[in-house]
């Protein structure tokens, strides 16, 4: 993804302080008293522009944030959120490599990862956000029972994922090698999925279901 210099973006964020946060360690294991609303914790990693997260946040009724460390990318998201304001949203500009110093353990209810940079090459691999390595911090984040939800347009990572969330011990279901061709309902997708799938590409997409942690 090429990305463009927006010189103004970074005062844009930070006169939204609502919807952007600017200190997410100091919120960590208190994100519920930050929404003012006691409702499931959802979390996107790597949100882009944010169609996908905007649109949850009118779906779902949970406490809905964003992960994306561009500012020139999450810009396009936070825009969205202040036209349409919604008080069940928030976003984060940060590494998702710091996922545990803004989450408290079993703090999230649901982890979502859509159209993630593939990192084709095999020295590569532990940018992954699929990675074993990655997957240990989910863990640590996610609520006994939580799920993470996947979708993606590239065959080789889809695989990649099944392959080393299975090996992780995570519970693999409701899989789909051609998502809309499968009938499913309610679909949110991101800019890159409406993309994609209006050129006629495949959307692969799974779930995923950490064994008990007990």
């Amino acid at each position: 993804m090429r990305l463009r210099n927006k010189p103004w973006a970074k005062d844009f964020i930070n006169s939204h302080p609502k919807i952007v946060e600017q200190n997410p360690k100091a919120i960590r294991g208190a994100w519920k008293e930050r929404f003012g609303i006691d409702q499931p914790l959802y979390v996107e990693v790597g949100t882009g522009k944010g169609r996908f997260v905007n649109e949850l946040a009118k779906a779902e009724n949970a406490n809905i944030i964003g992960v994306e460390k561009y500012e020139s990318v999450i810009i396009s998201a936070v825009e969205t959120a202040v036209n349409e304001p919604k008080d069940n949203l928030v976003f984060l500009q940060q590494d998702v490599t710091e996922l545990t110093e803004f989450f408290a353990p079993n703090e999230i209810d649901r982890l979502y990862i859509n159209f993630t940079d593939p990192w084709p090459k095999n020295r590569h691999a532990k940018r992954r956000l699929t990675h074993a390595g990655f997957l240990a911090k989910y863990e640590e984040v996610l609520k006994d029972g939580a799920e993470i939800h996947f979708k993606t347009d590239n065959q080789q990572l889809f695989e990649y994922s099944l392959e080393s969330l299975t090996e992780y011990g995570f519970y693999v279901k409701n899989v789909s090698l051609d998502l809309h061709n499968s009938g499913m309902k309610n679909n949110i997708m991101t800019e890159y999925e409406q993309k994609f799938s209006s050129n006629g590409m495949r959307i692969y997409r799974l779930e995923a279901r950490l064994h008990s942690k007990k």
